[in-house]
């Protein structure tokens, strides 16, 4: 590579913007229309890769409906105790679990071992995340869009000018 090449491409890296969100900045979103105790903070809506990067907060009892990934998830316990009924391991803070595409599970909420602390999971989602029932018919699908769509309608509701959380820079 020459050397005028080679600038050329330090002066495209140095085009790349990067972001910063405060968790303060964003708002608690309802997960309707699946539950109005299930909270999520999006921080990212990414259009063109699929991706959802999103706080979510569950209370300390209950199940979410079984669901199947189309792509990679990874779920970072932040607070609470939770598993999936499919598999024996728990997640307490600290843990990361990682989801291959096609994974079908149900998580459950696990009472904390001092208290009944709310669930609170950091999730980076590729794809869509489909709800199913027993015989593994598709009833909804969540993906960056149905995020957006919710966080748009919920800033609107509420008189909060939305972030763009689709863009990158």
């Amino acid at each position: 590579m020459d050397v005028s090449a080679q600038g050329a491409d330090i002066m495209l890296f140095e085009q790349i913007q990067t972001t910063c969100l405060n968790d303060a900045d964003l708002p608690w979103v309802p997960f309707t229309p699946y539950s109005e105790r299930v909270l999520v903070k999006y921080f990212k809506l990414d259009p063109i890769r699929g991706e959802t990067i999103a706080l979510m907060k569950a209370p300390a009892k209950g199940q979410m409906p079984r669901h199947r990934h189309t792509g990679t998830v990874i779920v970072y316990t932040v607070q609470g105790r939770w598993k999936y009924r499919e598999h024996d391991w728990i997640a307490e803070p600290g843990s990361i679990v990682y989801e291959t595409a096609g994974s079908s599970h149900t998580p459950e909420a696990l009472p904390a071992e001092s208290g009944s602390a709310d669930i609170v999971t950091l999730n980076i989602i590729q794809g869509e995340l489909l709800f199913v029932n027993d015989s593994g018919h598709i009833l909804a699908a969540e993906n960056w869009r149905s995020g957006w769509d919710r966080y748009a309608a919920y800033c609107h509701e509420h008189g909060l000018a939305p972030k763009d959380l689709t863009s990158f820079g």
